[in-house]
């Protein structure tokens, strides 16, 4: 996961260096990009709660089964994909950005979306490796696809002239859209090779018409339970998403601020996910072997690492957020450099603040898809979100329309969303739920 934050950090810091429109434009498109993703990828993911859960039952030929189901299902994923290209460019033409920033954003989005295929097909291989606990591997592969997108970053972005006569002039937006998918396709062939081998080896390895039965059966259920984790997904993104939309009109220094500090908010938070998935798979296996004691030992042990890790990297980040923010500003910046030094940092500070409650949440939530229990989070996310986050963000942007009163909303949303999560966990039916 910090791998796949690295991968956006390295495309946002390029494009800033490259123009200020380019980095106006590469917060909104690669979220509403994860808006049409974030479904699909967290249903794909979810055949790996199924893999988790046979393995700690003992059953490897379901295990392989869920595999095979992943990947079904990443296939017809990544074609609905492709068919969505043009409603997000609508979407930008709707919100009513200059020519400029609309036709980056338009390009960026095109390219990642006509790339899903390599996005959903590496989630289904890394859930099932992650689902048998052989994460090293999945570790690996995301580090050589992030190594292989910082090089493609710096030679599509600025574009190169090398001394044999081999040039290419700067692509841009494209440039990095382009990267980020062939670094993910890398990915997709490691691990499925990876996946191959090991599932080949297991009973029930090699696909037969009975097994295809029993993978259409398995693919049933990870739709069944694993819908509502997509959704869920989905409510974060679109939440989030707005929130953005709404900050958009706060100015461009402000902006620039903002989505500076979001992109560092993303590096740090991304192992949090990390951790989450850890948590789903290490409660899933033990789910799967009737130890429902055990499952919570695991989430409580896995919470506790990740509230050390996140309170570590959130104070590294606010005592060096000044050569941090400066790597965002370009030369060309056309705003006062330490009015946005002085807002990046309250912004830093807000964004440790509600970082502690947010880990939590997160890695609960992580805790709850393990055991199955995903139309809970859903509906508590649905409620968090749109009745009570986004009617305040309009409230204050009408009433009080600054970067720190919008951001100060997120502090009480992530503290609700995070006490709800707690309670269900400790007192929730979970420990009844069984997925296979």
């Amino acid at each position: 996961m910090a791998n796949n934050a690295v991968m956006q950090f390295t495309d946002r810091v390029f494009l800033a260096r490259e123009s200020a429109a380019s980095l106006e434009a590469i917060l909104p498109a690669s979220m509403l990009a994860f808006v049409f993703v974030g479904f699909f990828q967290s249903l794909v993911t979810y055949s790996g709660t199924f893999a988790a859960q046979f393995h700690g039952a003992g059953n490897p030929r379901g295990a392989v089964r869920s595999y095979h189901a992943g990947l079904v299902l990443a296939a017809v994923s990544a074609i609905v994909l492709a068919a969505f290209i043009p409603l997000g460019t609508a979407v930008f033409r709707w919100c009513g950005h200059s020519p400029e920033i609309l036709a980056r954003e338009s390009t960026y989005f095109t390219v990642v979306m006509s790339g899903a295929f390599a996005t959903c097909g590496m989630m289904a291989c890394s859930a099932y490796l992650t689902g048998l606990g052989r994460t090293r591997a999945v570790f690996w592969a995301n580090a050589g696809g992030n190594a292989l997108n910082i090089v493609l970053d710096y030679l599509l972005i600025f574009g190169f002239d090398f001394s044999s006569g081999l040039r290419l002039a700067p692509q841009g937006m494209r440039g990095a859209a382009v990267a980020t998918v062939a670094a993910q396709a890398f990915q997709f062939a490691v691990l499925a090779w990876i996946a191959h081998g090991i599932s080949r080896k297991a009973p029930g390895g090699r696909v037969s018409s009975r097994a295809a039965e029993g993978i259409w059966s398995i693919a049933a259920r990870i739709l069944f339970f694993g819908t509502p984790a997509g959704i869920y997904s989905v409510l974060n993104i679109v939440s989030f998403t707005v929130f953005v939309f709404v900050t958009e009109r706060l100015g461009d220094m402000a902006l620039a601020a903002s989505n500076a500090t979001f992109t560092v908010n993303y590096l740090i938070y991304a192992p949090i996910e990390g951790f989450a998935v850890g948590a789903g798979t290490l409660v899933g296996q033990h789910q799967g072997a009737g130890d429902s004691a055990g499952a919570d030992i695991a989430a409580r042990r896995t919470l506790i690492l990740a509230e050390i890790y996140i309170v570590t990297a959130s104070l590294v980040a606010l005592v060096l957020h000044r050569p941090i923010l400066d790597l965002f500003v370009s030369d060309a910046a056309e705003f006062d450099l330490a009015a946005f030094r002085s807002l990046g940092f309250v912004l830093f500070s807000l964004m440790m603040a509600w970082q502690c409650f947010d880990c939590a949440d997160v890695v609960l939530s992580g805790a709850l898809k393990g055991a199955g229990d995903t139309r809970f989070i859903m509906l508590w996310m649905l409620f968090c979100a749109f009745a009570f986050w986004l009617p305040l963000v309009f409230i204050v942007y009408r009433l009080y329309p600054t970067m720190p009163a919008l951001w100060a909303t997120m502090i009480a949303y992530v503290v609700l969303i995070c006490i709800g999560t707690w309670r269900r966990w400790r007192h929730g039916p979970w420990r009844r739920i069984r997925l296979v």
